[in-house]
């Protein structure tokens, strides 16, 4: 299957933590119409677009398109910038990236500083780093010569860009969620050559790194028959990760399919169905509680919404150096085309 892989990049490196995600939703704007007249992007921001039957069974695939990052909240004398997070940032990895700002001149650059560890108490060298305690760097003197620059709330994000990995594999930023992004514009891509007894609407969500919240009212305007959430999940084929407690999930050998009470028992098995007629790799993961992704809200809304979940598996998630299988997000496109065209109105 031929991916356009260049949309990817381009999505991947567009700046949009949690609350500021215009720049990526343009960017999915683009791409998307070329196959949907029908787009739009709702109050809050979220992108979503329409293919299919006018009147037939509405469908959902829900995809969050913010990522993870920062936000600018006080710049001291010395013209150092101090932040908080913008979703579940890895404090562990924090000190010594590079940085991007988005502020109204443009980007500006800096980067994550600390005190050198020959500095830093012996009893304090094993702990993680303090929000309070790190700070961005962008080069200035003072507090004057930063604000020339940069504004209290600009948002900035890790200044990591998009690579291959062995032939394969991709490393790179906020694939959580800017893959299930692009699965879904390439899923609806080839949708969009078929003749669809559903209404498909695809959804770019915002800010689900700060609790679904894009989802829940994009969910809530739509009022879908069904909602199909594409998502990343923990790879754990990698050291230290205890299987028992999170099972087994591996890169490379297909896209996952949630099983558990977020989810749709029926909509679960003909998921399964479909990929083994049309032998499509896929693995199984058993979440015994609300899968704290788009699921959670658009399961609930209104009357209720039949609900499923399908992920990529993800190593890394939530550190500057995620990294997918091809084979992955190309299995898990055929998987939701397959599916989306099975349906009936």
């Amino acid at each position: 299957m031929a991916l356009n892989y260049g949309f990817f990049k381009e999505l991947v490196e567009a700046i949009g933590p949690s609350g500021y995600e215009h720049d990526a939703v343009e960017v999915w704007k683009k791409e998307i119409s070329s196959v949907a007249k029908d787009v739009s992007v709702d109050v809050v921001g979220s992108g979503i677009a329409r293919i299919g039957a006018a009147d037939g069974l509405k469908v959902m695939i829900s995809t969050h398109i913010d990522e993870i990052g920062y936000m600018i909240r006080y710049i001291d004398k010395e013209g150092y910038l101090y932040f908080e997070p913008l979703g579940g940032v890895d404090r562990h990895v924090m000190p010594g990236n590079r940085i991007a700002i988005k502020t109204r001149n443009g980007i500006v650059r800096g980067v994550i500083g600390r005190k050198p560890i020959h500095l830093i108490e012996s009893k304090e060298r094993d702990a993680v780093s303090q929000i309070q305690d790190l700070w961005i760097d962008i080069g200035a003197a003072s507090d004057e010569e930063a604000k020339k620059l940069v504004s209290i709330g600009d948002c900035a994000v890790t200044a990591v860009g998009y690579e291959e990995l062995g032939g394969n594999k991709i490393i790179g930023k906020g694939f959580d969620d800017r893959v299930g992004v692009f699965v879904m514009t390439e899923a609806l891509k080839v949708l969009s050559k078929s003749t669809l007894a559903a209404s498909v609407y695809g959804v770019a969500s915002v800010q689900e790194e700060l609790g679904l919240r894009g989802a829940r009212t994009a969910a809530y305007g739509i009022d879908p028959d069904i909602g199909l959430v594409v998502e990343v999940t923990f790879a754990t084929d990698c050291p230290g990760i205890d299987k028992r407690k999170i099972g087994e999930v591996t890169l490379g050998k297909g896209p996952v399919i949630a099983r558990g009470p977020n989810i749709d028992h029926k909509l679960f098995e003909d998921l399964v169905a479909v990929a083994e007629k049309n032998a499509i790799p896929y693995q199984v993961e058993g979440i015994g509680h609300p899968t704290g992704t788009d699921a959670n809200v658009i399961q609930m809304t209104r009357s209720g919404v039949r609900t499923a979940l399908i992920s990529v598996p993800n190593r890394y998630m939530h550190t500057p150096v995620e990294v997918l299988h091809k084979d992955d997000v190309e299995n898990t496109v055929k998987l939701v085309t397959a599916f989306v065209e099975t349906l009936k109105r």
